[in-house]
């Protein structure tokens, strides 16, 4: 088979549109239709059903489907081989990010990154951190430098980078401004503007209070940080954020007994075997870490069995 038109396949059932497919190759239809076309009559089989404007895949097609990870992890290996044998590093490398950590942790990583290696075409897609886990699981990005996973990273391994502080923080307004310290089971007495359980920062937050045996009495919960310090700068409730998002309408609080951070750091499949380019970037990752390396070990194992 073909891998042009293996690719066009691809497209073509994750768009579930042949003019989608058509502009994310830079194709054009009629091209398209005809690389599924022949890809067909190769395996003497419909691969898609055309339903008017709608196109579903077949049960040929959805068998098809489910080898492309495998096809395409095994050409993204005889390339690297090739590149490897040439001692090049160049190519493209398809990292993900967080917003926060694009912002906060990489510029300096990724200026020195293009100085030293300008042969590789690096892009960059910003998801939620736990968006960024299933997109490695599918094979989709090569690497990923987000907040780790508290819990279950299976196919996945990771590295400890950064320890990321959180504190919690409420408006000048607030009822417990003016506090330095507050108990975490007077501190669940108040409304909170939270990440949500889907978040991993937000799991962390919850495991505290679960612990505790504190209920939070949550009025609001969004995935984005910036959405947050607004919330909480406006008076809708207390948050919690890293400390690099401190600002002046904000006061910081410390909570009894409870040390609240996350990880951030490097993931990647493990079954994977990573380009060159991606070798390289994870090692100016590793010179721009606070963790020392023995201690970023420990965490990484902690990290890996949850």
């Amino acid at each position: 088979m073909d891998i042009a038109n293996l690719r066009a396949f691809a497209a073509v059932a994750k768009a579930q549109s042949f003019s989608v497919a058509a502009e994310h190759l830079h194709l054009s239809q009629p091209a398209i239709s005809k690389r599924i076309a022949v890809l067909e009559t190769e395996l003497n089989t419909t691969l898609f059903d055309r339903l008017g404007r709608r196109i579903e895949l077949t049960e040929a097609g959805r068998a098809l489907q489910q080898h492309l990870p495998k096809i395409e992890q095994s050409l993204r290996q005889a390339e690297q081989a090739v590149r490897d044998i040439n001692g090049e590093i160049a190519g493209p490398l398809r990292i993900a990010t967080s917003h926060h950590i694009g912002l906060h942790r990489l510029p300096p990583v990724l200026s020195a990154f293009q100085q030293r290696y300008p042969s590789v075409q690096l892009a960059i897609e910003f998801l939620d951190s736990e968006q960024a886990y299933e997109r490695l699981r599918m094979g989709d990005i090569e690497l990923a430098v987000v907040t780790l996973a508290p819990g279950d990273v299976s196919q996945l391994k990771s590295e400890a980078i950064w320890q990321d502080g959180l504190s919690v923080m409420v408006c000048k307004e607030h009822a417990l401004a003016g506090r330095r310290t507050v108990g975490i089971e007077e501190l669940a007495g108040y409304a909170a503007v939270l990440p949500g359980l889907d978040t991993f920062t937000g799991q962390i937050v919850h495991r505290h209070f679960n612990e505790a045996g504190a209920q939070l009495q949550l009025r609001m919960s969004t995935n984005y940080l910036e959405t947050l310090r607004m919330m909480a700068v406006v008076g809708l409730g207390w948050t919690v954020l890293p400390d690099s998002m401190a600002a002046p309408e904000l006061q910081a609080l410390s909570v009894e007994d409870t040390q609240l951070s996350r990880t951030l750091g490097l993931v990647c499949h493990q079954e994977r075997s990573l380009s060159r380019s991606a070798r390289a970037f994870t090692e100016l990752l590793r010179e721009s870490g606070q963790i020392p390396a023995s201690r970023r070990q420990a965490q990484t194992n902690r990290a890996t069995r949850g």
